[in-house]
């Protein structure tokens, strides 16, 4: 019984046999507290007379139906996965179950509001938690689409990943039949419905598209709800990353939701973005708080881009992912934002958390070895996240910002709707930087532990510089030496002010990197 895990061979073994087409989900919501009735078509592909599974979380699974045969549930089931055996070449299988709300942020999390009793759900995927709501094959790189239909109290919003259609009532409930999404992984799908409030906008994207804009809160907070603001800077995200990506936004809408005992700071689903009700601000706070806020609204917009659109094969990259919409979100606040000051933030926050995590015990390298589900979850840390950013950061400074914009729109543009690995990245940006990135990716990458830069200045009599050197060296633990792009500032006191009088920029290399350049000043 392999349990709840999937390993990473078993992700790799069950691609080999199978591509997925589509998703036909239906939900019923209305068959009380404890759990709700799922119902999935899937259509695929597989290499004939071969055998594999689904994943399916169920509290009772009542149908299987492969290639319209009746299999026998309780014997090709055991509420984790369900057994396929001797597949067709085009295949369709029929999956009725309940499956469980939960409370505690996986699959379908279902909230009771102590303020006015009212019910509120959303899902959260990532990891692994989309087989909690539907049969599915539950891996990064098995793409498809999803058409979702879902019967709920007449009275509540509905929300996923497409517009939300009108719904056929009757009585006192009412059934969405949601357009079928373009094509994604399954962990960026999602459902948030209930009594939400909702606030609506829209923008015109790059292509001339108008984008509907949604924001929705539940209603004992909905007065505290500052849209006008969260549509700005949502409006200068989207501008900012349409012209830097060089591709526009690829979802038919973008609603914004804030839902109750969110276990993060927000969660990119695709058109559909979840957030704490932390970002709710119910008193004054302080201008960090205001500033995070802004940089987690773009953090989950450049995932729009990089994650959803085009998504990594296996959990390996995930410190990529998130790596990128952290740096991404950074430089879209600095540059399109009134928090013009946004790295200094960063430097102080993420860098210096990167700093503490690469020196204790626990440290690893930024490319991690994720053979399993369990592993990704030990991974969510501050090497992938803090660490991966500030290399990155690093990345851009190495290949140009010109160069590196370029690179990531033809990357776009190459894989969308796709699934990559780092070394399709690398790839694009190495075409338009001229520079090989392999040994730098192996050096940054595959290794931990930091390094120290010392400048090494030796003057005459007089106070003129006759050598500048910056010496390079790492822990004995750690000894790796890297390659560093970054600029060296020559600063000095005028009428009681610091003043930068000279700036190179420069490779540093080795142990010792020569900086001629500042030679013969004072």
């Amino acid at each position: 019984m392999p349990g709840e895990n999937l390993t990473r061979v078993e992700a790799q073994e069950r691609k080999s046999l199978v591509s997925v087409d589509h998703y036909d989900v239906t939900l019923d919501l209305t068959t009380g507290p404890e759990t709700f009735r799922s119902t999935t078509v899937v259509r695929f592909d597989a290499t004939v007379g071969s055998s594999t599974f689904i994943d399916a979380i169920t509290r009772t699974v009542h149908a299987v139906t492969l290639n319209g045969v009746e299999l026998n549930a309780a014997a090709v089931s055991d509420g984790i996965r369900i057994q396929l055996q001797n597949l067709a070449a085009h295949n369709e299988l029929t999956v009725v179950a309940d499956a469980e709300y939960t409370n505690t942020g996986e699959g379908l999390h279902r909230f009771v509001d102590p303020v006015d009793n009212e019910v509120y759900l959303y899902t959260q995927f990532e990891v692994p938690d989309s087989r909690r709501v539907f049969a599915v094959f539950e891996q990064p790189d098995l793409k498809a689409t999803f058409g979702f239909t879902v019967t709920a109290p007449a009275a509540w919003q509905m929300v996923s990943n497409s517009p939300t259609p009108e719904p056929a009532v009757s009585g006192d409930s009412a059934t969405w039949a949601f357009e079928t999404t373009p094509i994604l992984s399954s962990y960026v799908t999602a459902l948030v419905a209930g009594p939400y409030e909702v606030v609506r906008s829209e923008l015109t994207s790059s292509n001339g598209r108008v984008v509907p804009l949604g924001l929705f809160s539940r209603k004992s907070l909905s007065q505290y709800l500052d849209a006008d603001y969260i549509f700005e800077k949502t409006r200068q995200g989207f501008a900012y990353y349409e012209e830097k990506f060089q591709y526009p936004y690829p979802f038919a809408k973008y609603d914004q939701l804030f839902v109750p005992e969110f276990n993060a700071g927000a969660m990119e689903n695709a058109g559909a973005v979840t957030f704490t009700e932390s970002y709710v601000f119910r008193s004054k706070v302080t201008d960090a708080i205001k500033e995070r806020r802004v940089v987690t609204i773009l953090h989950e917009l450049a995932h729009m881009w990089f994650g959803d659109l085009v998504t990594m094969k296996w959990w390996n990259d995930l410190w990529l992912n998130e790596s990128f919409a952290e740096w991404a979100s950074t430089i879209a606040t600095a540059e399109a934002t009134e928090w013009t000051e946004a790295w200094t933030t960063f430097q102080a926050m993420e860098k210096s958390w990167a700093y503490r995590q690469d020196q204790l015990p626990s440290t690893h390298p930024v490319v991690a070895t994720i053979e399993d589900l369990e592993a990704v979850k030990v991974n969510f840390d501050g090497i992938t996240y803090a660490k991966g950013g500030s290399v990155l950061k690093q990345l851009v400074a190495w290949v140009g910002i010109d160069a590196f914009f370029a690179g990531v729109a033809a990357y776009f543009a190459k894989h969308e709707y796709g699934n990559t690995e780092l070394s399709d990245l690398l790839a694009e940006l190495e075409i338009t930087s001229g520079r090989d990135l392999s040994g730098w990716s192996a050096l940054w990458l595959e290794t931990a532990g930091v390094n120290t830069l010392t400048p090494e200045i030796v003057t005459d009599a007089t106070g003129v510089i006759t050598s500048f050197a910056i010496v390079q060296s790492a822990v004995a633990d750690y000894p790796t030496i890297r390659p560093h792009r970054l600029a060296v500032g020559y600063y000095d006191l005028f009428d009681g002010s610091l003043v930068r009088t000279h700036r190179v920029e420069l490779d540093v290399d080795g142990v010792r990197t020569e900086v001629p350049e500042l030679v013969g000043t004072t």
